[in-house]
């Protein structure tokens, strides 16, 4: 597979971080307004503008390339890559005032993942990853952990109140610490080795697309929950690689 270009990975970057700037701007905001989608979920103007912006840069800088978010209309294109934006992951924390939300964008090909990059605009972290480039947080190499047991380590997931009762059971007797440091979020701690696992029961392409590279490229693995290594699957499991089988042996 051919790697990522290293000029479409900085510019890329530098998107993703001006969106999380816009976000910035209505975080803890008293005149924030949250409206529901139909599928129940929360949207913001703060999600609305930073997708809007995303597509526009993107559309300027890669002419061609296919764009897919979660609040606008899908962008078809001509190249056979695919641009893949969630404006905000983790839109309940940030209407919440929660400061581990996360601006995501990935970009695809007929090879599967490009580029990954998740930024963290409220504490000032950025995790990106290209296609043979390795992975980076903030610039310095980002590795997962080394530890090769559930015993001692820790999972995390976007909320344990999806899990079953048998799932919770068994990864507890498994003696690993479950905390909930979820979405995005909790993908970067596994990228950059602050965690074992990441967890995410129930979502959407655009919630995990930038993370089969991520992964990949600083040593980890992700999956679906049936170990398929796919974004469109059931669930998104990302690991330092060394407990991922021994994981999903115990999700069932």
């Amino acid at each position: 597979m051919p790697d990522a270009d290293q000029s479409e990975l900085t510019d890329a970057v530098a998107f993703v971080q001006a969106a999380g700037e816009l976000t910035l701007r209505w975080f803890r905001s008293p005149e924030l307004v949250v409206d529901e989608k139909r599928d129940g979920t929360p949207v913001t103007v703060a999600d609305k503008e930073a997708e809007t912006f995303l597509r526009q840069r993107l559309a300027e800088r890669f002419p061609g390339d296919a764009i897919v978010g979660e609040e606008h209309p899908d962008t078809p294109g001509t190249t056979g890559r695919t641009w893949i934006i969630d404006p905000i992951d983790g839109t309940k924390a940030f209407t919440a005032g929660v400061p581990l939300y996360t601006n995501l964008l990935a970009l695809h090909d007929e090879e599967g993942g490009v580029i990954g990059i998740v930024n963290v605009p409220a504490i000032g972290i950025t995790v990106w990853a290209g296609r043979g480039l390795g992975c980076f947080e903030n610039g310095l190499p980002a590795h997962v952990s080394s530890r090769d047991s559930l015993k001692g380590g820790i999972v995390s997931s976007s909320g344990f109140e999806r899990w079953s009762d048998e799932q919770l059971s068994a990864v507890k007797g498994a003696g690993a610490f479950m905390r909930t440091w979820g979405d995005g979020y909790g993908f970067v701690l596994v990228a950059t080795g602050r965690i074992e696992a990441m967890v995410d029961p129930t979502l959407a392409v655009w919630d995990v697309a930038p993370m089969p590279v991520i992964l990949n490229e600083a040593g980890g693995r992700f999956t679906d929950l049936h170990g398929e290594a796919r974004i469109d699957g059931t669930g998104g499991v990302a690991t330092n690689g060394l407990v991922h089988d021994a994981l999903l042996g115990l999700l069932g």
